[in-house]
């Protein structure tokens, strides 16, 4: 079997080169020196088997592209925290629950909360793909880098608030998340250095390249199976 080779960035931090790699969907692996955090592992898209175990592992909501058992179970040890929202708590036993605006230390990495949710994008009953106060996004501060992964989200008033953000991974997943224009307003709103979309299914990422000619916020875009 050919092992898959995943695209991957470094980025410098005042505690060291930080890797990311970007393995599909909405998951992600970041590495710090020999530290490694997983972001909502789901099988489909990686051989989780094959991968580094997890010290730390950040669940943004209960959806089965996000919270795969199977996946989750591959990288985990006695050792590995876990970062989750409440509607993940009855199938993930002993992890660490934040809601939207908690603020805590974990494993010593900072990790901030952030609301995720629809406003415009809703099932035919009415409801939104991602109600208001269940989902999360985090923001990890590495030494002097900020990184915002988003999560299942739109183009959210609280992303107004946002400040000193390096790093932002904004999902571009109609009708789950956010048009190319939605991420755009997002984007703009809090002005990270470095954009990256992700979770963007079948989404035309020369859009948001368009969207932002001749700005100084980065668009990065990288292979996402």
């Amino acid at each position: 079997m050919i092992e898959k080779i995943y695209a991957s960035d470094v980025m410098t931090t005042s505690l060291g080169n930080l890797k990311i790699t970007f393995l599909g969907h909405g998951s992600l692996m970041f590495t710090l020196d020999e530290k490694i955090i997983h972001v909502d592992p789901y099988g489909r898209v990686a051989d989780y088997s094959t991968l580094p175990k997890a010290d730390l592992i950040l669940i943004t909501h209960e959806h089965h592209d996000h919270l795969d058992l199977d996946a989750l179970n591959e990288i985990r040890t006695d050792r590995t925290k876990i970062v989750m929202t409440e509607s993940c708590a009855s199938e993930v036993k002993g992890g660490i629950v934040m809601k939207n605006g908690d603020e805590r230390i974990v494993d010593g990495l900072h990790i901030r909360a952030i609301p995720a949710y629809n406003l415009v994008h809703k099932r035919e009953n009415g409801q939104p793909y991602h109600p208001k106060g269940v989902g999360n996004g985090y923001i990890l501060t590495f030494g002097d880098k900020r990184i915002y992964i988003a999560g299942d989200t739109e183009d959210i008033p609280e992303m107004k608030d946002l400040r000193d953000i390096d790093v932002a991974f904004l999902p571009m997943n109609v009708p789950y998340t956010m048009t190319p224009e939605m991420a755009g307003d997002a984007a703009r709103s809090f002005h990270p250095r470095i954009l990256y979309p992700y979770h963007y299914g079948q989404s035309d990422t020369s859009r948001l390249e368009e969207l932002f000619k001749g700005e100084d916020i980065e668009i990065r875009i990288r292979e996402l199976a």
